[in-house]
């Protein structure tokens, strides 16, 4: 046993295995593929015929996240998210994760009770089994890392190099909503540390709040695209910005891409708020991040296909390197796309 955790166990606290025991009671396995939970040394997958599929994504405190305005319950559901959002991406199921939590002293076993209650609601609507992971301890703030296990069939799989020219560019959703929400509880905290009597005001700001605090991911997308008997080209989660994540695409497929700033979804209040902030809404859209939206390519033998699949809006098409990454205004003028998206994430 360790000095440390001898001194918890002196001191009343739970040891670092105790405590992990405390804060998986409650795990759910909703898979018959996980073979071995929390408890062993690791965690243990019958992947089948099928591949296996896992990523794992950190965040850190004071870089991804402000827990001045984050509640922690909203924060581990946003965490899970963030993890599976890859497995998604690659057209695949996700089905366990792990997760690894550093805390310094000022948090308690009710602080990340609430972080793990976040987790397991997350767990529950996905219905992904928490299947181990580890804590330690921190000098400075909280940081927490979800490595997402799943599945995807051979034949099914989808990468980001498989695109084309002439390809069509479909996304999920909208987007900027989620660096509006962040613009909008930043505003807020600094009014705050300045007089501490003013009470954050935040009617009106209801979707693009949760679009960042609490995030989903469009994963009955993935379900109208195989009911359609669609296959996309290639597939990516827009986590670093709409524009960092297509240009990804196009590098990583050996294409260059025309999307149109009139088919690209932004949501009414996002535009609102962006204009209240003096910022063309089209900067959140294209270079936000944090959308956790699927941005895919499909041949265009799927053009009427898709128009039966809910929430997917066909923004632009691919074309030939040499033609590089634009976007074509309601002027017609052609914008070149750069990659300034979100790089922390």
């Amino acid at each position: 046993m360790s000095n440390e955790e001898n001194s918890n166990q002196s001191s009343g606290k739970p040891g670092k295995f105790g405590l992990i025991e405390h804060l998986t009671r409650n795990a759910v396995i909703y898979n018959k593929s996980t073979i071995t939970g929390p408890g062993d040394d690791s965690a243990v997958i019958d992947s089948g015929n099928d591949l296996s599929l896992v990523s794992t994504d950190l965040l850190l405190e004071g870089i991804h996240f402000n827990l001045v305005y984050t509640p922690l319950k909203h924060l581990g559901y946003k965490a899970v998210i963030r993890a599976i959002s890859d497995i998604y991406a690659m057209n695949g199921t996700p089905e366990q994760i792990l997760t690894a939590v550093g805390i310094s002293s000022r948090f308690s076993v009710k602080h990340l009770d609430e972080l793990y209650e976040g987790i397991s609601l997350a767990c529950k609507r996905y219905r992904i089994d928490l299947a181990g992971g580890d804590t330690s301890s921190s000098l400075t703030g909280m940081s927490i890392s979800v490595t997402a296990i799943g599945r995807a069939g051979t034949d099914s799989i989808v990468r980001r190099n498989g695109a084309r020219p002439n390809d069509l560019i479909c996304a999920t959703g909208n987007f900027g909503a989620a660096y509006m929400g962040l613009q909008v509880l930043e505003r807020e905290r600094k009014i705050f540390d300045n007089d501490n009597k003013i009470q954050p005001d935040l009617s009106g700001y209801e979707y693009i709040i949760e679009r960042q605090l609490k995030p989903e991911f469009p994963a009955k997308v993935l379900t109208g695209l195989s009911s359609a008997n669609i296959l996309p080209s290639s597939m990516i989660d827009v986590s670093d910005g709409l524009a960092s994540d297509l240009i990804h695409l196009c590098r990583q497929s050996g294409t260059g891409c025309r999307i149109y700033y009139d088919r690209i979804p932004v949501d009414n209040e996002t535009w609102k708020t962006a204009e209240e902030f003096n910022i063309d809404p089209m900067i959140p859209a294209l270079n936000g991040g944090e959308d956790y939206e699927l941005l895919f390519t499909l041949p265009l033998r799927y053009a009427e296909a898709i128009k039966s699949v809910p929430d997917v809006a066909m923004i632009g098409h691919m074309t030939v390197p040499e033609q590089r990454c634009f976007l074509i205004t309601n002027q017609y003028s052609e914008v070149e796309l750069k990659a300034q998206g979100w790089e922390n994430g």
